[in-house]
């Protein structure tokens, strides 16, 4: 298992008429340490500046990397570490994704993850290396003060969630299902 966190910065190729960059190659994503195969595409949309969703992950057998990519819009993105024993067991990561900045976010299996909107009309799309399966869907709640995430959220303010993410139980207690490698969270670019 990978315990590496890779935010990609794919190069942008630009003229008169706009820009292209190249968001997925194999042989590249290899290169960077990130060898999956991924098997479906996903694509949200929230309309609302303030939307919420996570902390969310799969349980084994069905457990997922995810390449996320921020496609309209804005949001700080967030990885946990949730793999047992690990030495940073409960910290996470977090990085700005947007559609100006074209930046991606490798999150391996063994982390939960969750992002926040910081414009309307936000659109994020993600690669999974496993098909959603119901029964092994999991999470935990976003404002978990063991994990203290730093939301980008006004302090008198609360999210929109969905009422699943509003029920999402703590880290207390969490029986992980994903073993750790003894190697900490990290995050490199590339």
């Amino acid at each position: 298992m990978n315990s590496t966190i890779v935010l990609v910065k794919p190069k942008r190729f630009g003229d008169d008429r706009g820009w292209f960059s190249e968001v997925y190659n194999e042989k590249k994503f290899e290169s960077f340490g990130i060898s999956c195969r991924f098997v479906q595409d996903n694509h949200s949309l929230s309309v609302r500046i303030g939307t919420l969703r996570g902390l969310h992950f799969q349980t084994p057998p069905f457990g997922q990397d995810k390449l996320v990519r921020c496609v309209r819009g804005r949001i700080f993105d967030v990885a946990v570490d949730i793999r047992k024993g690990s030495p940073t067991f409960g910290q996470w990561i977090g990085a700005e994704l947007s559609a100006d900045n074209g930046h991606e976010l490798f999150i391996p299996v063994g982390y939960a993850h969750g992002f926040f909107t910081m414009e309307p009309d936000t659109e994020v799309t993600y690669k999974v290396s496993n098909f959603y399966a119901p029964d092994c869907d999991a999470g935990l709640a976003w404002n978990d003060p063991e994990i203290g995430i730093a939301w980008p959220l006004p302090a008198d303010a609360a999210p929109l969630l969905s009422d699943k993410d509003g029920r999402l139980p703590r880290l207390a207690g969490f029986e992980s299902p994903f073993a750790g490698d003894g190697r900490p969270m990290q995050m490199i670019e590339v």
